[in-house]
């Protein structure tokens, strides 16, 4: 039980694409005009990784999913309930009346496609009844396009693991992320003069195609730079047989040590995909050139 009056937006809420922006706006603009928290209920798993035992990668992290919504839609209250084989089981009736009685829920709003409860039997249509007998407030979002495509995590996850980062963050509407604390690596970069920032995708999270990024460096202190990241598993330096998947990124124009803070890095285009060279020379020439092709993308107008 909670003394709060929430407008709660539901749902799980991968990558925060334009549909679900439309979803979060509207909860901030009935909070503002109803004196309602804005408040993101969602769950820390995906709900079909229990259900149907299905391993759903994930575009981000709960942890980015959280910044994201926190940055660009100014929502503090985001709250991650753990989704267990009680909350798999629950009826969606008992759901809604749980987020109203324990979470204070005054209006919810969901997106069309929305399901919960048992067996995925609530619907919108559900919704807005359930809504009405409790006599709180419900709105449900419809579709969002472009290009006449609807705007999906699925689709998103499908343009990210190919590559087509330009495309995908179209549909989310912002760049797509990854935030981690930067880690001890091959400090190989050093000898080449460029220096990397070596980070790692969380199991569940989906690794972009590998290649070379255009990328912006957002660090804790307020920093921000332009980066090239290379994600894959270093085919010219590391002769395993089983190559670790890392982003490496080197920050252009900057010096210091990030050993051990949170930095953020947002993708914006695939410069080339990875590439196995014949010498460290070849490879340090190629990364010349991929910094002034990040360079270059980011002084087009408009980026």
């Amino acid at each position: 039980m909670t003394d709060k009056r929430r407008v709660i937006a539901l749902g799980f809420f991968d990558g925060i694409h334009i549909g679900h922006a439309k979803l979060l706006n509207k909860a901030v603009e009935i909070g503002e005009a109803q004196n309602l928290l804005p408040s993101v209920i969602t769950f820390d798993t995906h709900p079909l990784s229990l259900v149907k035992n299905a391993s759903v990668p994930l575009i981000n992290s709960p942890g980015d999913r959280a910044g994201i919504i926190n940055r660009l839609f100014g929502i503090d209250d985001i709250i991650f309930l753990h989704f267990d084989k009680a909350t798999s089981d629950m009826s969606w009736d008992v759901f809604i009346g749980h987020l109203v009685e324990e979470f204070g829920a005054r209006h919810l709003v969901a997106g069309h496609d929305f399901r919960f409860g048992k067996g995925g039997e609530g619907t919108s249509d559900l919704l807005i009844q359930k809504c009405a007998e409790l006599d709180i407030g419900c709105d449900i979002i419809p579709a969002v396009k472009h290009d006449g495509v609807t705007s999906s995590s699925t689709y998103i996850r499908e343009l990210i693991a190919a590559g087509d980062i330009e495309r995908a963050n179209t549909f989310l509407g912002h760049p797509h992320v990854l935030t981690d604390i930067v880690r001890y690596g091959y400090r190989l970069g050093r000898t080449l003069g460029t220096p990397t920032i070596n980070m790692t995708f969380d199991d569940s999270v989906i690794v972009p195609a590998f290649g070379v990024y255009a990328t912006k460096v957002y660090l804790d202190d307020g920093g921000i730079y332009t980066g090239v990241t290379n994600i894959g598993i270093r085919p010219t330096i590391d002769n395993s047989a089983e190559g670790r998947i890392t982003a490496e990124t080197h920050i252009l124009n900057f010096r210091g040590n990030l050993y051990g803070r949170q930095v953020r890095i947002e993708f914006y285009t695939r410069l080339r995909p990875e590439i196995k060279f014949n010498s460290m020379d070849a490879l340090k020439a190629q990364i010349q050139r991929d910094c002034k092709a990040a360079e270059a993308y980011f002084a087009t107008p408009g980026i």
